[in-house]
């Protein structure tokens, strides 16, 4: 990979999934411009289907789902929970609704890389879509679970991740 001086290619470079956090609080403003970032994600139509429902330290909702999930310690230790959702009346196209939110999580996550959060994307808790949005008192037939981030301040620096070489991704060389 050649040398970058843009601050967003770096920033996309260099963000790491930070799943140790540290005891220090997230603060709202932080949190805001996470979502305000996520918010500015492009989507079809510009449709805008996500909705973001946040969790800070203490919520009795970020406990429970804990306890649904195989990474409760990452849960716990998080200062914040952010549930991502797509809202089904805003939605007109699964394909193109669910790409915007994987949009505007990765908005997110590189917002928080930028505010010098740890963040981490977690996947294993959609296998109990229904019984989250039940814990959480939301509507699972308008509001489809998408994803959960957990935010808080690092505790380690994250593994640079494996990434499969270009050239190996490309359906042919150009």
């Amino acid at each position: 990979m050649q040398e970058v001086n843009s601050p967003v290619l770096q920033a996309i470079f260099q963000r790491r999934s930070i799943r140790k956090y540290t005891d220090a609080p997230v603060s709202r403003d932080d949190l805001v411009t996470m979502l305000e970032a996520a918010r500015w994600a492009p989507s079809g139509s510009n449709r805008q289907p996500w909705r973001f429902l946040v969790m800070m330290q203490g919520d009795k909702r970020k406990d429970a789902l804990s306890d649904m999930c195989a990474y409760k310690h990452i849960i716990d230790a998080a200062g914040a929970l952010i549930l991502v959702v797509t809202d089904q009346e805003a939605c007109r196209h699964p394909v193109k609704d669910h790409q915007s939110v994987g949009a505007a999580l990765q908005n997110m996550l590189l917002a928080a890389h930028d505010l010098g959060l740890g963040a981490v994307w977690i996947g294993q808790i959609m296998d109990r879509k229904r019984e989250v949005m039940a814990v959480l008192h939301q509507d699972p037939d308008r509001f489809d679970f998408m994803a959960l981030v957990a935010v808080g301040h690092p505790a380690e620096q994250g593994r640079p991740p494996q990434r499969i070489a270009l050239a190996d991704l490309l359906l042919e060389p150009f």
